[in-house]
């Protein structure tokens, strides 16, 4: 065993207000299941034609699945620090992986504590400053993504929280570090190298499929894990007043996946349960961001929103409850490339169909250090995709040249063309398209006090790990 609702930039920036606490007895539990660098579509619930997960594809049948959910930035760090505080990167401040949030930021404990909820968090944490993310600790799940996992979880202390005090309601974050590198979870011998059917961004070498079913057996052993955590919810007889969120957060160690503004990278999976409350089986195309969950929540518990905090998000209870069928009109993503490389800035937006991506340095090579780096948890199989003889595997050598060597504006049809491999940033048949979303991306910018390249450079990450944040908007 291996182991639309925004016209504008402006409403989507505005603090809103909902009613005062109620009763603790009316008010739902919170259940959020995190996976770790799992790509959405690599799920069988958007079209994954490898990995068997039974338990999330269960989860969906009894829920609301999201087609067009988003994080903000491809990178463990700051899509935890978006989802915790309502935030975009450059407002809460951590808009690099490894650096830090503003220690006048709040998050989800701040918020639903004063409503009186306990709020936890078992597994990877991965957000800093504490004093900006106080969750309760909650032991049971592995913490650390990056050393060899030799045993299971202990749904123990997860049981013992959620049935604490009957009357008081619970806010949980089981943040899973599954399918994260290393790959050493679950049994790899159910994904023969030569039966898996490689995503149109993958170069087809046979490393990169030793490591794709490395990386399938991990999905399906997280996949277990949602089983496990569902199973003792159903256990604490607490189920029926419970909503359960699962996302996969950002997309997996591929080439064109974490790392990136494609939208293998900055669109996740996001499915929301709650019997009788949440319809079942359903699927919506409204277009939500991690920002949106934490003023979700706080309006499903019917608490106030903060005084002190802004927040970017927007409340999509209309849409889990079958109020609403649309939310925002784009979704809009970020990423720094420092510490994970030589500084690479780039900025998106999508409409759900179509993704315009702006490169702000594209004379530059990319470069991420881990996953070009070789070395057991460095994917190694990179070196074949350089390596590949040009003669017999001009793929292999065309992914490279797409990961490696970009455009300064790209545009992709992702709708029928989800790994985004034709760019028509150039088709005169979508200038004008490709002019709007580039103006709603300006105008997203300029409402974060984002100036694009300036920001990803030696001075302003260190400047965030002190606190020190130059950009951005703080409240």
């Amino acid at each position: 065993m291996k182991h639309r609702l925004a016209a504008g930039v402006a409403l989507a920036i505005t603090t809103l207000f909902f009613s005062g606490k109620i009763e603790a007895a009316d008010q739902p539990n919170f259940l959020i299941i995190v996976a770790d660098d799992c790509t959405h579509n690599d799920l069988s619930i958007y079209g994954g034609r490898n990995a068997k997960t039974p338990n999330i594809d269960a989860l969906a049948a009894g829920g609301l699945t999201f087609n067009n959910a988003y994080l903000s930035e491809a990178m463990c760090q700051p899509c935890r620090a978006e989802l915790y505080s309502g935030q975009f990167p450059m407002r809460n401040g951590c808009a690099w992986n490894h650096s830090a949030s503003r220690a006048t930021t709040k998050s989800l404990p701040h918020f639903l504590e004063p409503a009186g909820y306990r709020v936890g968090l078992s597994g990877k944490v991965h957000v800093k400053p504490a004093k900006t993310f106080p969750f309760e600790v909650v032991p049971g799940f592995e913490k650390s993504c990056v050393r060899d996992v030799t045993q299971d979880h202990d749904l123990a202390p997860m049981n013992e929280f959620m049935t604490r005090d009957d009357k008081a309601p619970f806010c949980l974050v089981v943040a899973l570090v599954d399918p994260h590198v290393p790959w050493t979870m679950g049994d790899a011998s159910q994904y023969p190298p030569k039966k898996i059917k490689l995503p149109a961004n993958l170069a087809d070498t046979p490393l990169t499929r030793d490591h794709f079913g490395d990386y399938l057996a991990e999905i399906t052993y997280m996949d277990g894990q949602v089983g496990d955590i569902m199973a003792a919810l159903e256990a604490s007889g607490k189920k029926e007043e419970t909503i359960v969120l699962f996302t996969s957060e950002q997309g997996s160690q591929f080439p064109g996946c974490k790392w990136t503004n494609w939208d293998t990278g900055v669109h996740t999976a996001l499915v929301a349960s709650w019997p009788d409350k949440i319809a079942a089986g359903k699927r919506t195309d409204a277009i939500v961001q991690y920002a949106d969950i934490a003023p979700t929540l706080l309006e499903l518990a019917s608490a106030k929103n903060p005084t002190d905090q802004t927040f970017d998000g927007i409340s999509f209870a209309d849409v889990l409850l079958s109020k609403a069928d649309t939310h925002r009109e784009f979704a809009f993503g970020i990423h720094n490339n420092l510490p994970e490389g030589p500084s690479y800035p780039i900025r998106t937006v999508t409409d759900g169909q179509f993704r315009y991506i702006r490169n702000l340095m594209p004379d530059e090579l990319y470069i991420e250090k881990h996953l070009m780096g070789g070395g057991r948890f460095n994917n190694p199989y990179w070196a074949t995709w350089v390596g590949a003889d040009p003669l017999k595997q001009k793929p292999a050598y065309d992914l490279v040249k797409r990961y490696m060597s970009r455009p300064a504006e790209q545009l992709y049809f992702t709708a029928s063309d989800p790994y985004e491999m034709k760019n028509l940033a150039d088709d005169p048949a979508h200038a004008e398209l490709k002019k709007k979303l580039s103006a709603e991306l300006d105008a997203w910018m300029k409402a974060q006090n984002d100036p694009g390249a300036a920001v990803d450079t030696p001075e302003e990450l260190k400047n965030s790990r002190q606190g020190k944040h130059q950009f951005g908007n703080a409240d």
